[in-house]
């Protein structure tokens, strides 16, 4: 008996986002690439369409009551789709991960580890079993009371706290206290409490400094402060607060980054000094495995955990988690995880490291039939870990499985059995299926873009420029790196580079750039990593650099009230000139009331938002456009004014491209336009909300920003993987930005898998040879030529890419 089932899946008339009105068909059981530019449309048929709808039918078979506790997308825009099955997804983590998340939580396998050690742990005389929980660092029941589970703890001091003793009280001798009117108010406290604010703090006598620094009480004082002429002199009841005090409460209760990073200057950190670094309760900490703590156990590398769990002598429920968790390790020792602890923090993961682990979680699920719909799962991979990815992806198809992948490598495009192309280019220049059949065929697409880059292309041949000075970092030991030495040629681009957890990131994103961050005396701009202390780091070469710019994938706002014309500034200038029309100054506006966050302007329905909560009954909430304003924002005397026969709103939604021309008599917003456009945004809107920008755009919006402002000094340009993400027609363009920063005298250092970038490097890091304990070392730098000649896992990549000698 044949099976006449149609072996597609077959969409009809998808219109969501851009796409117009799209028609297409790929097969199931097979491996199919989604190609196209940044913005093109891919996104938006793989997961927006074709995702979304299998979501849909999902939550149809669900209960409704059920329905309010499932996380739910939207119904797509689409006439119909036939022939589709279950659908997984498999999407890029935009958000930042928290230090309590580990390879243990993201791979679910801490889960069992603390099972075993419940069930099957091998507890002192007279001890009561413990329920998992127990294991937990991020549990009541599990926590080190002492540590809240950290493992370590932060502690101040005088010397902290107070870093130039010459200072006066006045002068900023306390620096770790707050700026502004908060610490001009507890210097005032002082000067009411008797204390003498204008003698250096070395002259003060220790008891007075050390009440200063450390006291828990909190006296309060009639203040009678002095102020400039013209201001109100108003006595006030001010309350004292000790510099500890202060920074403890503030690490404690901030919500602020920037403050929490401002505050950690002045502390110290050490392990706890109850579990030692631990984590957990000491009851949970004397349960032993092999005889082994959990915490214990969690340290060691998975190649190494493997044989240790195995060897242990347990009872018949403790060898059935072992088996489990042995299997399960398996799956990511076969993807070269193998390096990895189970209590690696994931903040501390490169980007391809943590692809991995998700994949690798959903290759052990072991289900069949599933359409998985993956996002760039290539993103941060070296070509040579990209090599084991596409073993795992054969793997899940041969499962059964039908695989779309929404990709811009190219080595897995190739690879693939069906290829889609969106585009030709992005936003409203494209939402067009170019082509849709096996791989060959997109040669004869001459309207592709990605058609000159999936046949064979010519190797990259530049001419090399000349270092103008050079900064040398000595003695860099930090997670996988031993007493590396960085040799970083100033004035020209460098490209780092090296298999997936070889310390790439960790060198340049951490170490390079907190060491430079500190030279120049601003802190670091990384929410999750800490200012690292540099002591034992001998630099040289520092005084050449003036200024440290970092350019990474992290979105440019939290909120949808951040968007494009917000974040480069452009949006001020907007402002003003509606607040220069004759109707504005007739009704005496100034700019602010062109802002959608302030109250006399903005819409009071939705509050600026341009939309609003729909509560369903048994279904979760949904946005619909604000039944006030249509989603405009504004109110509506707000929208009475106009510029050019345009509404502010109307303006937001002008794209850069249809901006450039509305603005091209206003050189201050023009100079913004043309950065955007330059780094081929130019089909974003002026309002787009920030949450709607993928990692790649996001990047380039911030390369935008600093590519319009006037150029001071010396930059250091610190990029951790730029091209991930990005279509190799974007690559080209971002590259052209890269190489005039260079011309224009600065230094661009870039973490980078992309062999094409790298061959256009000036010089060349490559780390390695391996990951984790097997990496960490420089193994060859200089010229791509002469790292090509070095035999290293990267070189085998980079020799195709560089042009024949002789």
């Amino acid at each position: 008996m044949t099976d006449d089932r149609d072996p597609f899946v077959r969409v009809r008339g998808a219109r969501e986002h851009n796409l117009r009105d799209v028609d297409v068909a790929v097969p199931r059981d097979s491996l199919v690439v989604f190609t196209g530019v940044s913005g093109s449309g891919k996104s938006s048929l793989a997961f927006g369409t074709i995702y979304a709808e299998a979501q849909r039918r999902y939550f149809e078979s669900v209960a409704p009551y059920a329905r309010r506790l499932i996380q739910q997308v939207g119904a797509p825009a689409v006439e119909e789709i036939t022939g589709l099955p279950p659908a997984v997804a498999l999407q890029q983590s935009r958000g930042t991960p928290s230090s309590r998340s580990t390879v243990g939580t993201v791979t679910t396998l801490s889960n069992s580890l603390r099972m075993l050690l419940s069930r099957a742990g091998t507890y002192p005389a007279g001890a009561g079993r413990l329920d998992s929980d127990a294991f937990s660092p991020n549990t009541a029941a599990g926590a080190c009371p002492e540590c809240s589970g950290l493992g370590s703890v932060h502690e101040v001091t005088e010397q902290t706290l107070v870093p130039d003793p010459s200072l006066s009280i006045r002068d900023g001798a306390v620096a770790a206290w707050p700026g502004a009117w908060h610490g001009k108010n507890l210097r005032d406290i002082l000067t009411e409490l008797g204390h003498d604010i204008d003698r250096p703090w070395r002259d003060i006598p220790a008891q007075e400094r050390d009440w200063i620094l450390f006291t828990d009480e909190q006296p309060e004082v009639t203040v009678h402060p002095v102020r400039g002429p013209g201001q109100i002199q108003r006595d006030y009841v001010g309350r004292y607060q000790g510099a500890r005090a202060y920074v403890m409460h503030t690490l404690a209760a901030t919500k602020s980054p920037t403050l929490r990073r401002r505050v950690m200057q002045y502390v110290t950190t050490r392990p706890c000094p109850v579990c030692g670094g631990g984590r957990l309760r000491p009851d949970s900490l004397a349960v032993t495995v092999a005889g082994r703590s959990i915490a214990e156990l969690t340290e060691l590398p998975m190649t190494e955990l493997t044989p240790v769990l195995e060897s242990a002598e347990l009872p018949e429920v403790g060898r059935g988690i072992v088996a489990d968790l042995v299997a399960r390790m398996a799956v990511l020792i076969d993807l070269g995880l193998g390096y990895l602890a189970l209590d690696r923090t994931t903040p501390t993961l490169s980007p391809g490291e943590l692809q991995r682990l998700r994949i690798a979680t959903q290759l052990r699920s072991g289900l069949f039939g599933v359409v998985y719909v993956l996002d760039e799962p290539s993103a941060g991979l070296h070509p040579a870990d990209t090599e084991q990815l596409l073993t795992v992806l054969d793997q899940l198809t041969a499962a059964g499985n039908s695989l779309f992948v929404i990709e811009h490598d190219m080595a897995i495009a190739r690879r693939a059995d069906w290829i889609v192309d969106v585009g030709p280019a992005a936003g409203v220049h494209g939402g067009r299926v170019l082509y849709s059949g096996p791989v060959a065929g997109l040669a004869d697409v001459a309207e592709s873009v990605t058609r000159p880059f999936l046949v064979d292309r010519p190797p990259v041949s530049r001419v090399r420029r000349s270092s103008s000075g050079e900064l040398v970092l000595r003695g860099i030991t930090r997670h996988n790196l031993r007493e590396v030495e960085l040799v970083l040629p100033l004035g020209v681009l460098t490209a780092v580079t090296g298999v997936s957890g070889s310390g790439k990131s960790t060198l340049v994103s951490q170490v390079l750039a907190d060491v430079v961050a500190r030279h120049l005396g601003t802190p670091s701009d990384d929410e999750e990593h800490e200012v690292l202390d540099i002591g034992g780091v001998e630099a040289r070469g520092l005084e050449q650099i003036d200024r440290l710019v970092r350019v990474d994938q992290k979105p440019i706002g939290r909120t949808p009230r951040s968007n494009l014309a917000t974040y480069t500034g452009l949006f001020d200038v907007v402002r003003k000139l509606f607040a220069g029309t004759a109707e504005a100054r007739a009704r005496g506006w100034s700019a602010g009331r062109f802002s959608f966050n302030v109250v006399e302007g903005r819409c009071p329905t939705c509050q600026g938002e341009g939309a609003v909560t729909v509560e369903l009954l048994f279904l979760p909430g949904t946005y619909a456009p604000c039944p006030t304003c249509g989603g405009a924002r504004y109110n509506a005397e707000t929208l009475e004014v106009t510029l050019d026969d345009k509404t502010i709103a109307e303006v937001l939604d002008l794209t850069v491209e249809a901006a450039q021309g509305f603005f091209a008599d206003v050189p201050a917003a023009a100079r913004s336009l043309a950065a955007l456009a330059e780094v081929g945004l130019g089909y974003l809107r002026l309002g787009q909300p920030a949450t709607e920008l993928s990692g790649g755009e996001a990047q380039r919006v911030k390369l935008a920003s600093e590519l319009q402002r006037a150029r001071r000094g010396h930059t250091l340009y610190v990029l951790d993987e730029p091209t991930s993400g990005l279509h190799p027609a974007d690559v080209e363009v971002l590259m052209r930005q890269l190489q005039s920063l260079v011309e224009a005298g600065n230094t661009v250092v870039l973490v980078e898998h992309d062999m094409d970038v790298v061959a256009q490097a000036d010089w060349v890091v490559d780390m390695g040879p391996g990951g984790g304990d097997a990496g960490g070392r420089v193994v060859a730098r200089g010229a791509p030529e002469q790292v090509a000649a070095a035999g290293s896992p990267t070189a085998r990549f980079l020799t195709p890419r560089l042009p024949t000698s002789g």
